[in-house]
């Protein structure tokens, strides 16, 4: 299980006061709204910015953290992910979990025979798609009624249908 959860990439500056262009990475943008505090990854620290405000610009973020008031200290952040702890991440639900519990996941057909491991989520307009490695290669299986009987967390295990078609 991961501690961190990506919800942002920082796409650019914003003025020239501290502001930065967010990328929303999460299911619920909204979350930014009241977001206390992020963890920043420059690829060689992590460091824990406090949120002052956000306020939403098309499909951007822009968010200001606090002690940071000029451009010339966010400029070197372009590109960097943001990220919050397990302890802030959006609550679940009844049923749900998060999708970085899924990695690495054993994946079995309905019928109980080893079919593979998840190894990646993806996010499509209409569901979303579990990639499995299954005999060397990727198989895409979509998190359908159809397809995906079972997500058993505590288990680490996917039950799947294999339909006509998904293999050929």
């Amino acid at each position: 299980m991961t501690d961190l959860f990506r919800v942002g990439v920082i796409a650019n500056t914003h003025g020239i006061r501290g502001e930065v262009k967010v990328f929303p990475t999460t299911g619920e943008p909204e979350r930014y709204n009241y977001l206390k505090e992020v963890i920043l990854d420059t690829g060689k620290e992590k460091k824990t910015l406090e949120v002052a405000s956000a306020r939403f610009f098309k499909n951007l973020v822009i968010v200001k953290f606090k002690g940071i008031d000029n451009i010339n200290d966010v400029e070197q952040y372009k590109g960097c992910e943001l990220f919050v702890t397990r302890e802030n991440a959006i609550p679940l639900g009844e049923g749900e979990c998060y999708i970085a519990d899924m990695y690495g996941m054993k994946v079995v057909t309905d019928k109980g025979e080893d079919f593979g491991i998840l190894k990646d989520v993806m996010e499509t307009g209409a569901n979303l798609v579990f990639v499995v490695t299954h005999n060397g290669k990727e198989v895409l299986l979509p998190d359908i009624p159809d397809c995906v009987k079972k997500v058993d967390i505590e288990n680490k295990l996917v039950t799947v249908h294999i339909m006509k078609g998904l293999l050929d």
